[in-house]
């Protein structure tokens, strides 16, 4: 690459060469978790407050799970000698593979990593070099090394050391594929103990993949291998060592095509070609074909399925349903033997990652795994036997099993106490809105309200509606046509039904649409609207429906705004459930969350340019309302003034916004006008205000204008990777929230706990 220039029509070698250059060469860097900013905090992170975790990790070797980041902190290594399909490049070139899956790490679990590349192919001066890296790491994954120095240099390591050791390339395929074989026979209607099965490769992945089926239940004399050599028998010399002989069949069978026949299961971890469809013609009934060679499998799954429509095909390849993938799995194990203190990962651990594997992909599937394949829906069946590796519960399911599985089998040096906690904390992860949103998950559960969704047709309120019903938040009602509303559940693979669970509005008929458009009328009809123009919205405007049924007391909240523009369904919302007391306008909240903690926002989508009267109002209906979510508020009164540094006319709103607020609200912590550096530092604060009223970083921030707000948000969300939530309307005299067309399923489901609450708030 010679510019900066990016490859948008080169190929995907150019694109991919761009993408480890720029911004910066590689896909990783270190970054502090404890702040560095003066001269106590350098004493505190090295001389000489350092001594004191020093003295106690060396007076007690646990403690430095309590006091360093190595529980968290895993060893990718590789000595480069079978790099994906490029064999043995060497350890420098294989650098960005080991890079790459560190990024999967930390991504996908959370789990701090360093890559490093060892320039050794001695088995014993490898393991030498790994060993003695035990008091680094929390566990180590070996990474791309050739059979047969895998299987010893994992062993010996296992051996010498007290921590996981674990080869990816072995058991994260083998996991995968023991998931994948425990619901292809499920659906098959096959036991595993009775199933023949036939492997093609007899190379780490594929030993470690029929060494788990025996685990799983399969029998050795119904397990057959064929290699480059052709069937591994009783008596061969060629190309056999002590982990291939383990398989040998006591037969007179020489090839593949011999073998193959009756088969209930083909493991591919071979070549490309090399199972031909007149083979997979021989197979037994509904046969479960792993094709898995990259990036051509063994048979391609359109020529299988000509052959044999009966037949479910799994490939390596993200372009063809069941993909097999080690990122399905591997993280997600570490996170589970890290969080207990697991001193090796053991045959329990992978057998219970299996199970929750398969387990996750007979469950209905999320809007993330349809996003993840273009809108697809799939549904457990012969094209999804395994889940997606985009599938956002494989944490949940993964990491508690492999860490209840190592606390049974004796083998975590600090078990889980409190697995409800440890859920939180691994739903926290997911979600990243977990933690914040806790306290208002758990009060809409302990009383839910009836929610109506204005756009019950679409997909993200469906499969919101199935984890509101699940996870029993609120009592729904969607506005839309019952026979579109079960076809798309049925697309989606949702179990929900209108009718059944959950009550409807259908426009086209309803048998209170007269009663509707009465109460309609009697609240706008002085208002130029006429009762036939009445009839007609009451039929095509669903946010109008769902105010209604909310102001008629036939639902406790309204959600809307997943279509449309923001100022029609305020409009509508205005007229129907208008203002509460001593309101004087709407306004609304937006809270985004990144990795630096949660952050209010207001107002964000109503009031064009308020006066400081109405600053006043918007800060105390903001401040109300984060205290609903446990956080008491810090509250910042945004300027281009910082403390009377100009004098324009935003900045004297601002600045009388606030001593009012002073007067009225003594307990607030409120402070301005100011910039927002200072607002979020207090090193900063200080220097301009020394004896600020905040007595900590702000976490709500109130802008001058619509403009300002809307802006710093979207800046907000999109350079910090924010999750948003809301926008929260305040001021409606009954709970109403109009959210954005770009909302997702989750945000729906976090806005409706809090309309749950809000409903629950106002009968108190």
């Amino acid at each position: 690459m010679s510019d900066k220039k990016h490859p948008q029509g080169g190929n995907l070698d150019d694109q991919a060469l761009y993408y480890h250059t720029y911004p910066r060469a590689g896909k990783l860097e270190i970054q502090a978790t404890k702040p560095l900013g003066n001269q106590r905090d350098l004493a505190l992170a090295y001389s000489p407050g350092v001594a004191a975790p020093c003295r106690s990790i060396a007076a007690n070797p646990d403690k430095a799970a309590d006091y360093t980041a190595r529980s968290n902190l895993v060893g990718v290594i590789s000595n480069g000698t079978a790099v994906l399909g490029l064999g043995a490049i060497g350890p420098l070139a294989s650098k960005p593979v080991m890079e790459g899956k560190a990024v999967l790490f930390k991504k996908f679990a959370g789990v701090d990593v360093f890559d490093i590349e060892v320039d050794e192919t001695d088995v014993d001066k490898f393991v030498d070099a790994i060993a003695v890296l035990e008091p680094t790491f929390g566990g180590i994954n070996l990474e791309d090394i050739k059979a047969p120095e895998c299987f010893q240099i994992e062993d010996k390591l296992r051996e010498r050391m007290n921590i996981p050791v674990f080869h990816d390339d072995q058991h994260g395929t083998a996991i995968i594929v023991a998931a994948a074989v425990r619901n292809g026979l499920e659906l098959a209607g096959k036991d595993i103990s009775t199933a023949k099965i036939v492997a093609s490769g007899a190379g780490a992945a594929a030993l470690a993949c029929l060494n788990l089926l025996v685990s799983l239940g399969a029998k050795r004399e119904n397990v057959w291998i064929s290699d480059i050599e052709g069937c591994v028998y009783e008596g061969r010399e060629a190309l056999m060592d002590k982990w291939k002989s383990v398989f040998a069949q006591k037969t007179d069978k020489r090839t593949l095509s011999e073998i193959i026949e009756d088969a209930d299961v083909f493991v591919g971890l071979s070549a490309g070609g090399v199972l031909k469809p007149e083979m997979v013609a021989k197979m037994a009934p509904k046969p479960l074909l792993m094709a898995l060679a990259n990036p051509t499998p063994e048979i391609m799954p359109e020529e299988a399925v000509a052959v044999r429509p009966d037949a479910m095909v799994c490939t390596g390849r993200s372009d063809f349903p069941n993909q097999v993938n080690n990122v399905l799995c591997f993280p997600y194990i570490f996170r589970g033997a890290l969080d207990c203190g697991a001193t090796t990962i053991n045959e329990e651990m992978k057998l219970a990652a299996v199970e929750a594997i398969a387990a996750l992909a007979r469950e209905e599937p999320t809007d993330v795994v349809a996003r993840a394949y273009g809108g697809i829906t799939r549904t457990f069946g012969p094209d999804y036997l395994i889940p997606s590796p985009f599938d956002n519960r494989l944490i949940l399911r993964i990491a508690p099993a492999v860490a209840k599985a190592a606390m049974a089998s004796g083998v975590a040096t600090r078990p889980i106490e409190d697995f409800d906690a440890y859920m939180d904390q691994l739903n926290r992860f997911v979600f990243r809105s977990g933690m914040v949103m806790k306290p208002i998950i758990q009060q809409a559960k302990a009383a839910p309200k009836r929610v109506i969704f204005a756009d019950g047709e679409d997909e993200r309120v469906l499969r919101a509606v199935q984890v509101v019903l699940e996870e029993g938040l609120a009592i729904p009602t969607l506005i839309g046509r019952p026979d579109v509303i079960t076809s798309r559940c049925e697309r989606f693979g949702l179990k929900v039904r209108p009718g059944t669970d959950f009550e409807y509005i259908n426009p086209q008929d309803d048998p209170r649409y007269r009663e509707y458009v009465d109460t309609l009328f009697s609240l706008v009809g002085r208002n130029g609207v006429t009762p036939d123009a009445a009839r007609t919205i009451v039929r095509t405007n669903s946010t109008v429906i769902g105010a209604l049924a909310v102001q008629r007391g036939e639902a406790d909240a309204l959600i809307t705004g997943l279509e449309g523009r923001f100022d029609k369904h305020l409009r509508d919302i205005s007229n129907i459930i208008g203002k509460g007391t001593d309101v004087t306008d709407f306004s609304t909240l937006s809270l985004l969350i990144n990795s630096k903690g949660a952050f209010f926002l207001a107002d964000t989508y109503v009031t064009e340019d308020p006066c400081a009267d109405e600053i006043v109002e918007i800060t105390q209906k903001a401040a109300s309302q984060i205290r609903c979510f446990g956080i008491t508020p810090r509250v910042a009164l945004l300027s281009s003034s910082n403390f009377g540094s100009r004098t324009c006319k935003s900045a004297i709103k601002m600045r009388s916004a606030v001593e009012r607020l002073w007067q009225e609200n003594p307990d607030l912590e409120v402070e301005g006008e100011m910039h927002a550096d200072g607002a979020l530092k207090q090193e900063v604060l200080k220097r301009y205000m020394p004896h600020s009223r905040l007595q900590g970083p702000a976490n709500t921030f109130v802008f001058p204008s619509l403009d300002a707000a809307n802006i710093a948000m979207n800046l907000m969300k999109s350079m910090t990777d924010a999750l948003h939530v809301g926008p929260i309307l305040l001021g409606a005299a009954k709970p109403a929230h109009i959210l954005t067309p770009s909302v997702t399923t989750r945000g729906i489901v976090n806005m409706t706990a809090l309309s749950v609450v809000d409903a629950q708030n106002r009968e108190t």
